[in-house]
């Protein structure tokens, strides 16, 4: 099953929010009014017609004439009025519909035994009760859509500071560690939206602290194994000559390699180390570079290009680019320079989705070829090289690509 998400704005949500809100509570405080108003109606219309009844009353005993279309055992009265009568009370009686304006009865009883009563509307009381209820509806609207208009701008400014707050966590997660999220967020009130601020800036703080720390730890372990590794390589050399030997020899060298790789890549980290940048055109650099590593990689020049860059890291990248593809990958090896994009590929299985997903970005991407006739796929380091240098504070780095 397939859940579609819908995705609104914080303002759009607030917003309706206080128009729901404010509208139950403008439907609500209409209906207390609208029902307090009407009930004061049909009271002073009890009120009215009780007097008309006993002015008729008075008129009706002096004279034994009825006015204002006073009626006696009129046969139309409400059975219920008729009872309270009976007992000699005097009363009124509502017969409301709900429809049309209600009809009030008022009654009392006379000499003989019989019943005087009264009835009649009174739609102009009522005609205001309508003016009421359209000034209601009226005040309704304009609290909703004045509440509407609020949750915009009170969610706009919050959705506002979340947004920025965002945007700087995007910049902190792409490695500037020198945006502070609170100073992105500004503004002269403080609320939650600040404290999420200052909570994601400490947590920076602490990760940098702690970067730095295993950075340092780092070096000081490459940098401590630099002489006893040195001294294993110059005790290989003394070894006699045989296959035993090679080997050793060979072992302690791809070790202090690596021990100096290490200890390069923190120095750059911790800017303790200036690239040498120079000019130099690619092709040429990447020909005489291949060739003296293995003279059966194909090379294919697009289109040169001069680029600034450090040589020696430069061709360490290349190095480490053609040994994976060699250890990992199959012949033939083809190295592509287009502009100032170089391509190394191998025709084997291809990259792992793990390596794909995970591995180098922006300067150095991974990518598989398409498939071929034999099945394999082939993988496709590229390597983007600036025309200056980016920092003056290092180029490019020295990255040790991990096994296949």
């Amino acid at each position: 099953m397939v859940r579609l998400a819908l995705r609104t704005g914080l303002r759009w949500k607030l917003s309706a929010a206080i128009a729901l809100v404010g509208a139950l509570v403008a439907i609500a405080l209409s209906l207390v009014v609208h029902n307090a108003a009407r009930g004061s109606m049909l009271d002073n219309s009890r009120d009215v017609q009780t007097e008309r009844l006993n002015f008729t009353q008075k008129i009706y005993e002096s004279t034994h004439q009825l006015r204002f279309g006073a009626k006696l055992d009129d046969p139309a009265l409400p059975k219920e009025l008729r009872d309270e009568v009976t007992k000699g009370k005097r009363a009124t009686y509502l017969e409301d519909t709900g429809q049309t304006t209600p009809k009030v009865w008022a009654a009392a009883p006379v000499a003989g035994g019989r019943v005087l009563s009264i009835q009649g509307y009174f739609p102009d009381r009522f005609a205001v009760l309508d003016d009421l209820d359209q000034a209601l509806l009226i005040g309704s609207t304009a609290v909703v859509v004045g509440g509407c208009a609020l949750g915009v701008l009170i969610g706009g400014r919050l959705s506002q500071r979340l947004r920025k707050a965002a945007a700087a966590a995007g910049k902190l997660a792409d490695g500037d560690t020198s945006v502070r999220i609170r100073d992105e967020v500004g503004g002269r009130i403080r609320d939650e939206t600040d404290d999420l601020a200052w909570a994601v800036d400490a947590m920076s703080d602490a990760l940098q602290k702690r970067i730095e720390a295993e950075r340092r730890v780092t070096a000081d372990i490459a940098h401590e194994l630099r002489t006893p590794v040195t001294g294993l390589l110059t005790a290989a050399e003394l070894l006699p000559p045989g296959r035993p030997s090679e080997l050793v020899r060979d072992r302690a060298q791809a070790m202090r390699t690596l021990v100096e790789d290490v200890l390069e890549v923190a120095r750059l980290d911790g800017y303790a180390e200036r690239a040498e940048l120079q000019d130099v055109p690619l092709g040429e650099f990447v020909t005489r570079r291949v060739r003296a590593l293995n003279a059966d990689i194909k090379i294919e020049i697009l289109r040169d290009a001069e680029v600034s860059t450090d040589p020696r890291r430069l061709e360490r990248i290349l190095g480490n680019l053609i040994a994976n593809a060699a250890r990992h990958g199959k012949p033939p090896i083809e190295v592509t320079v287009e502009g100032r994009v170089v391509r190394v590929r191998d025709h084997g299985t291809g990259f792992p989705e793990a390596l794909l997903r995970e591995g180098p970005s922006a300067r150095l991407t991974f990518r598989n070829a398409d498939e071929l006739t034999d099945g394999s796929t082939g993988a496709v380091s590229v390597l983007w090289l600036p025309e200056n240098a980016p920092t003056n504070t290092g180029s490019f780095p020295v990255i040790q690509l991990p096994d296949r």
